[in-house]
Parts: C-alpha cells; sequence; structure tokens
C-alpha cells in the first residue's frame, strides 16, 4: 500500500512540475489614460482619453527582454484641421529593456537624435505585498500582488495655436505636480515561473500577466502567451553609447527645446 501511495505522489509532483513554464513569449496591451496624465486642458483637448500601444515580453528562467511591438502607421487625428500634430512614444524608455537576473544586471536601449545609447544599471529589489486573492487570466491562475511607488515628476511643454492654423511653441512651460505614491497592482501567474513581467515590474513567483498602475491610469493586459521562445532575442543589447539616467534625461530635454512647435515626446 506504501508503495502505491509513494508511486501516486511520485506521479502528481512529476504533473506538477511538467505544468510549470521556464521561458516563454508574451504580448501585452498597455492602455495609459492620457487625461489624467496631462494636466494642460489645452493639451487634453487635443488628446484622446486614451493610447494603446503593444509589447513582447521574451524570457527565460533567468533572462528576459521586454521590447515594444512596431505599430501601423495611423493616419494623423489632427490632418486637415489646421492643428497641430502631437507626437507621443511611449514605452520602456523607448526602447528595449533586457535584464539578466542571475547577474542582476539590466540594460536599457535608447535612440536620441539619431544615436544609440545603452543604460546599464543593476536590478533594484521591488518591495511587494503577497496577498491570498486568486483569478483566471488566460486560463493561468494567477495570484494578486501591491506596492506602492512614487510616480516621477515631469515638465510638458504647452502648444498654442498660431492664427495661420500651424503650431508654434510657447514661451512657458507647465510643470506637473510634485511627485506622488501610488498603488501598483499586478496579477502574477503560478505556472510560469520566472520573475518578469511589463515594463521594469517585476521580482514575483511568478509572470505578470495583469498590471494596474495608480487605480487605472496605466494598465497592462496579457494578450498571448507563447510557452517557447527564441533564444537569439534573449541576448544582451551591445550597439550604443553607455550613459546615465540623468544624462539621457538631459539629452531629451535639450531636443524637446530645440523642437520649436514640431511636436512633444512622452516616455513611461
Amino acid at each position: 500500500m506504501k508503495k502505491v501511495f509513494f508511486a501516486l505522489t511520485g506521479l502528481l509532483s512529476l504533473s506538477v512540475l511538467q505544468a510549470q513554464v521556464k521561458e516563454g513569449t508574451i504580448v501585452y496591451e498597455q492602455k495609459i489614460n492620457m487625461h489624467k496624465t496631462i494636466q494642460d486642458e489645452q493639451m487634453r483637448a487635443m488628446l484622446p482619453e486614451f493610447r494603446t500601444a503593444k509589447f513582447m515580453l521574451l524570457f527565460s528562467d533567468s533572462i528576459s527582454m521586454y521590447k515594444p511591438v512596431p505599430e501601423d502607421e495611423a493616419p494623423d487625428p489632427f490632418a486637415g484641421g489646421g492643428g497641430a500634430r502631437v507626437m507621443i512614444r511611449m514605452g520602456a524608455g523607448g526602447g528595449d529593456l533586457y535584464k539578466n537576473f542571475s547577474q542582476n544586471r539590466s540594460v536599457q536601449t535608447s535612440e536620441v537624435g539619431g544615436k544609440n545609447f545603452l543604460i546599464v544599471d543593476s536590478i533594484v529589489q521591488q518591495p511587494w505585498k503577497l496577498g491570498n486573492e486568486t483569478k483566471k487570466v488566460l486560463g493561468y491562475n494567477c495570484h494578486k500582488a501591491t506596492r506602492k511607488i512614487m510616480q516621477p515628476t515631469g515638465v510638458i511643454r504647452r502648444m498654442v495655436m498660431s492664427g495661420g492654423g500651424g503650431a508654434t511653441a510657447d514661451t512657458t512651460t507647465q510643470k506637473m505636480p510634485p511627485g506622488k505614491e501610488v498603488e501598483v497592482v499586478a496579477w502574477y501567474a503560478d505556472d510560469l515561473i520566472s520573475p518578469v513581467g511589463p515594463e521594469s515590474f517585476g521580482q514575483l513567483p511568478g509572470v505578470i500577466l495583469q498590471l494596474d498602475v495608480d487605480n487605472g491610469t496605466t494598465v497592462y493586459n496579457a494578450l498571448e502567451v507563447k510557452k517557447t521562445v527564441d533564444a537569439k532575442e534573449l541576448k544582451e543589447p551591445k550597439k550604443g553609447k553607455v550613459v546615465t539616467k540623468q544624462e539621457l534625461q538631459k539629452m531629451m530635454m535639450e531636443m524637446m527645446g530645440g523642437q520649436g512647435g514640431g511636436g512633444i515626446r512622452i516616455n513611461n
């Protein structure tokens, strides 16, 4: 009888191990409430309330690569109406985000002024609070986790309309409200064993399939999960000059200051 019991226990343990996935490819939809992130009323009137984009997360048990999915050329919503065109770019700093958890190393790619840059950093620990709530996401059993983060401050250039239908840049800037503490809610899959998720979020017992930042301000939803990954896509980026976050932000602000009314770039 004991032999039968141990045999059944061994088969059950084997089935659980086989069900666990340690590599894969996930496509996320990012949905941002632009009216909640932009304080300027003029700017709000020029933009739709929500902006969506897609991103891809490729991962193994110790390495991940997060990158934007190229969008098809969308028609300019301001074309023909005499309005200013506002360019918005979103994502993980505008480029790819590589993480090597065994080496505690991250590399963020970015392109500014036609030049490639790399931000090399260590992976910062994230103080999640694990909960007991569960729900199904794409058929995967997920647990809830929460944490608090500080939303960064920023500056948005104001745009004013010229009489000829073009756009000129106001000489003033509108400072966004000071940084505030907001809640992040994550749902991670028990059977996808990798400490990864959308953007820089992760370090949970499983892959994050849903994420909500600041009560609907920015939401990520996994649209598709594949249990395979192309190992070639998990190589560390090497093309570009290594800079700090502060140096890259300074370059971007200088470029924005020299754009005139050409557009605005927003990165999350």
